[in-house]
């Protein structure tokens, strides 16, 4: 039966019968739709132009996807048309790693680098003068957080920022916070947290890896914890990361990095692969699924680039963060 959708879904492809491609493969259940499905969703989605659908759809089998050139082209090729530039050039530049000379991902990287490079620089003026390092091994084309500005990612409302926001942690702040918690953050959350330190972002939606999926295909955060102890809801305070581990019973597998609107759940980073020093994993943790642990992304930075708003959209991190 699948195989024979599996032609039925190539003939269309050939076709040009996209949008049959998309009918079919969302008649079928989420949780039933596996990593070569939801790549022909996608590409089917791409070839129909509804690009921030399609990247919606690959975010869901990045993992799977990490070692799949096929995955990196066709997430680029709609960063590419969303005119999300940094994205796709860093998609399709791990899509040539994988499969290097590939014609069509040279040809993509080509029209990227022109464009970049005819970009006005007036931008750079509003970026943050320190050059700050960033995670340079990643596998699904994030970003640089250090790029990330308060303007449009965060929600900077009074309540937010009482809630979370604290002032930028200084270096030694950070060094007695890692000691506090046994775990070395990660760069790009140390970044992020210098230049917003904590807080509520306007994209709060992650969907969930369709192999990982059961019940829930998004996970919602609901605010994301800065470094320091003055606010309870910072990684040290007095509902910190500790404490929402030793009172919720939550495995001992590393730091909780982001609350969630049900107090059942949890987003962690995750260092059982990478040890105290590597860098973590972010997942999520159900409580009332008996802990439930769900894998998210392979690093923070991916986590944040990730993020979608109500209307399915992802940060453009480019310019407006």
């Amino acid at each position: 039966m699948r195989d024979d959708l599996l032609v039925q879904l190539q003939e269309w492809h050939e076709e040009d019968e996209f949008q049959e491609i998309v009918d079919a493969i969302q008649a079928i259940p989420v949780e039933e739709r596996d990593y070569e499905l939801v790549n022909h969703l996608g590409r089917a989605l791409n070839n129909l132009e509804q690009y921030e659908e399609a990247v919606e759809q690959f975010l869901t089998v990045a993992k799977e996807g990490t070692g799949d050139p096929l995955w990196h082209y066709r997430i680029g090729l709609a960063y590419y048309y969303l005119e999300q530039y940094a994205h796709a050039l860093q998609a399709f530049e791990r899509a040539d790693e994988l499969d290097p000379e590939d014609e069509d991902t040279l040809e993509f990287l080509e029209w990227i680098r022109s464009k970049t490079a005819e970009e006005p620089s007036e931008v750079s003026v509003e970026k943050p003068v320190d050059n700050v390092p960033t995670v340079s091994e990643i596998s699904i084309a994030p970003v640089s957080v250090s790029h990330m500005e308060p303007t449009g990612f965060w929600d900077d409302s009074a309540e937010a920022a009482d809630r979370y926001v604290l002032a930028p942690p200084t270096d030694g702040q950070i060094e007695s916070m890692e000691e506090q918690l046994v775990f070395k953050l990660p760069t790009s959350y140390i970044n992020m947290m210098k230049l917003h330190n904590g807080g509520v972002p306007h994209y709060r939606h992650f969907p969930v890896s369709q192999a990982e999926a059961a019940k829930k295909v998004r996970v919602e955060v609901a605010g994301i914890l800065g470094i320091g102890r003055e606010k309870a809801h910072s990684l040290g305070g007095e509902a910190g990361s500790r404490f929402i581990i030793e009172q919720g019973g939550y495995p001992e597998i590393g730091v909780v990095i982001c609350e969630c609107p049900s107090d059942s759940e949890v987003v962690m980073l995750d260092y059982r692969e990478s040890g105290n020093a590597g860098e973590p994993e972010v997942v999520h943790v159900d409580k009332k699924e008996s802990y439930k642990i769900t894998w998210l992304a392979p690093n923070f930075e991916t986590f944040i680039q990730g993020l979608l708003n109500e209307e399915n959209q992802p940060a453009n991190l480019e310019g407006s963060l």
